[in-house]
C-alpha cells in the first residue's frame, strides 16, 4: 500500500486552527528546506452561491481540490517545447503548450528584470527551486501538479499542499502589522468578501518562481487571493500580484480549481527531499563512500 498524508500533520494544524493558536505562516523555515488568448476563468457564480455550507453560514470549501492545465510550466501563452534531454527522456518533461492564465496574456516586466526572467527560464533545471523540493510560495502552490486539501473553521482556513507537505494556516482576521521575518510561503491573512474567501499573503523571501518559465518575484511580492466557489465541486480562482522591484503594475491570474470526488480522495505522501538530496548534498560526499 502506498504511503498516505501524514494524518497526524494535517491532524494537528487543524486543530490550531480550531484553536486559535498562532498562527498565518506555517511549514516553512525562514531559510529552509505566442498561443492564443488566455482562457476566461470558471463561469461567474450565479446571483447567489447555492451549494453547501458550513454552520456558521459560509459557503463549504472543505475537500481536496487540484488544478487542471500547464501553468506550473508557464504562466504565460506558450507553445509545446521539449523535454531538457529529448536524446534520453523523449517526450518525458516535455511542457504542453497553453493559452496561458495572466490576464492580457502578458506579465508586465521591468525591463531589467525581463533580462534575469530569461536568463532563469534558459537555465530552468538548474535553478528552479522545485527541481530542489523547496517550498513552492504563493500562488505556485495552488497550480502545482498536486492535489491539496482545504480545512474550514469559522476563525482559520488550513491549506495543506501534497507536495513537499507544505501548508499555511489562514487566520480569519485582520493583519495587524507586517511580517516579522520573511519566509518560503509569507504570512496570509484572510476575510470573507460575500461567498468569496479573500486571502492576503505577504512576507515571502525571493527564493521561490512562479512557474518552471523563470517567472520570478522579489521580498516585495504582495499576492491577494480570491476563492469564489461556483458550486460544490468548482472554485473560480483568482491572484492578483503586486512586485513593484521586478514589475511595472499589478497583475492577475486566474483559473478553475476542482474538487477530488472519489470515495478514497486524499492527499498520498510527496516528501521529495530525498528525491533531491543526491543533487543538493551528492557533492559533499567523499569518493568510494558508500551512497
Amino acid at each position: 500500500m502506498g504511503k498516505r498524508v501524514m494524518t497526524a500533520l494535517v491532524a494537528a494544524v487543524a486543530l490550531t486552527a480550531v484553536f486559535g493558536l498562532p498562527a498565518g505562516s506555517a511549514g516553512q523555515g525562514a531559510g529552509r528546506g505566442q498561443g492564443a488568448a488566455a482562457p476566461a476563468a470558471a463561469p461567474a457564480a450565479a446571483a447567489r452561491y447555492t451549494g453547501p455550507r458550513t454552520s456558521d453560514g459560509k459557503p463549504n470549501l472543505n475537500g481536496v481540490w487540484q488544478v487542471a492545465n500547464s501553468a506550473n510550466w508557464d504562466l504565460e501563452p506558450h507553445n509545446a517545447r521539449p523535454s531538457p534531454n529529448p536524446v534520453e527522456m523523449g517526450a518525458i518533461l516535455a511542457a504542453p503548450g497553453s493559452p496561458g492564465v495572466v490576464e492580457g496574456n502578458e506579465i508586465p516586466y521591468k525591463p531589467a528584470a525581463l533580462a534575469k526572467k530569461k536568463q532563469n527560464a534558459a537555465n530552468w533545471l538548474k535553478m528552479d527551486p522545485e527541481t530542489k523540493c523547496y517550498m513552492p510560495g504563493i500562488p505556485r502552490a495552488t497550480y502545482m501538479p498536486y492535489p491539496f486539501q482545504i480545512i474550514q473553521t469559522p476563525t482559520n482556513v488550513l491549506f495543506a499542499y501534497q507536495y513537499a507537505t507544505a501548508n499555511r494556516v489562514v487566520p480569519i482576521a485582520a493583519r495587524k502589522e507586517e511580517p516579522a521575518v520573511d519566509t518560503w510561503m509569507g504570512e496570509s491573512f484572510g476575510r470573507w468578501d460575500g461567498d468569496t474567501l479573500v486571502v492576503d499573503a505577504k512576507g515571502f523571501n525571493d527564493q521561490t518562481w512562479l512557474d518552471r518559465a523563470g517567472n520570478y518575484h522579489s521580498t516585495e511580492l504582495h499576492v491577494v487571493e480570491r476563492f469564489t466557489p461556483v458550486d460544490a465541486h468548482l472554485i473560480n480562482y483568482e491572484a492578483t500580484i503586486e512586485d513593484p522591484q521586478v514589475f511595472t503594475r499589478p497583475w492577475k491570474i486566474s483559473m478553475p480549481i476542482y474538487k477530488h470526488v472519489e470515495n478514497n480522495a486524499q492527499l498520498v505522501e510527496f516528501r521529495c527531499v530525498e528525491f533531491a538530496e543526491e543533487l543538493l548534498y551528492g557533492n559533499l560526499v567523499k569518493p568510494g563512500a558508500p551512497k
